[in-house]
């Protein structure tokens, strides 16, 4: 490998920062394990991982003046048989860094090389590189509203907090939709009530009809209960949201705005 020029400080911290994350980083024990690989000093073993991790790079790079031993590092790190149990994790690392290179021009590749691409200057540039999530739900056609309240969480592949801002969009169209303040079961049951509703999804005449407004409302309830409430108290590190779960949720979230753009208010 030829002399690669010294990463900037910054840079570099935002790499280790992906690399040593508290919920989704390498171990400590792995952290030791690839800087042994590479021959870079662990200066600081017992501090916080990431910086931890910045400190030995930092000072492995200054000491030879090139930025070599930090692509070999995430070239080990991200090497794909590490994952085969856990591809969630490969894209979520590989997302990260992809974020954090590409001030430096560089991108992890889909086998976990690192290669030459293209520099950005911008933070909007540079997390559009990692928005795969966000490029995927638009090419299924997911519903505008959806994107509307959780673009910047899906462009940084945070599904924990992307659902939980598309669900409380959910509630928000809910209200400005039906003039209501409430929030949860209550406005739910409110607006969708087939006794004196104030949206129908139809025309509310037959069994079959009353049916599809009751279950459109459990869904609902089942939706603010189900996903809302536990991923609105609890942390993201104790109450998991993985991508398909995620995807999955979206797909439900879109169904039902489609229901709200053709129902009545009564």
């Amino acid at each position: 490998m030829a002399n690669l020029s010294c990463f900037a400080s910054a840079e570099l911290e935002a790499v280790c920062k992906v690399l040593a994350d508290t919920t989704c980083g390498l171990t400590g024990s792995e952290i030791t394990h690839l800087l042994l690989e590479i021959g870079v000093t662990d200066t600081d073993p017992t501090i916080t991982k990431w910086k931890r991790l910045y400190n030995a790079m930092a000072g492995k790079q200054n000491q030879v003046q090139v930025g070599n031993f930090l692509i070999q590092f995430i070239n080990k790190a991200m090497v794909p048989a590490r994952y085969v149990s856990t591809p969630e994790l490969f894209r979520w690392r590989q997302d990260g860094l992809n974020v954090a290179l590409a001030f430096s021009g560089y991108r992890v590749r889909e086998d976990g090389l690192v290669t030459y691409t293209s520099r950005e200057s911008t933070v909007e540039g540079a997390r559009a590189r990692a928005g795969r999530l966000y490029l995927l739900m638009e090419s299924r056609g997911l519903h505008t509203e959806v994107l509307k309240y959780c673009k910047a969480e899906l462009l940084e592949e945070n599904y924990f907090h992307a659902v939980l801002e598309a669900v409380k969009g959910l509630a928000e169209r809910l209200r400005l939709m039906s003039g209501l303040g409430s929030d949860g079961a209550e406005l739910v049951n409110t607006v969708f009530s087939v006794k004196a509703p104030i949206l129908a999804i139809n025309s509310l005449k037959s069994d079959t009809e009353l049916s599809e407004q009751k279950g459109i409302a459990n869904m609902l309830v089942g939706i603010f209960g189900a996903i809302r409430n536990p991923t609105a108290h609890a942390p993201k590190t104790t109450w998991a949201m993985p991508e398909q779960d995620a995807i999955d949720v979206f797909g439900i979230l879109s169904y039902v705005h489609r229901k709200l753009d053709g129902s009545t208010k009564i």
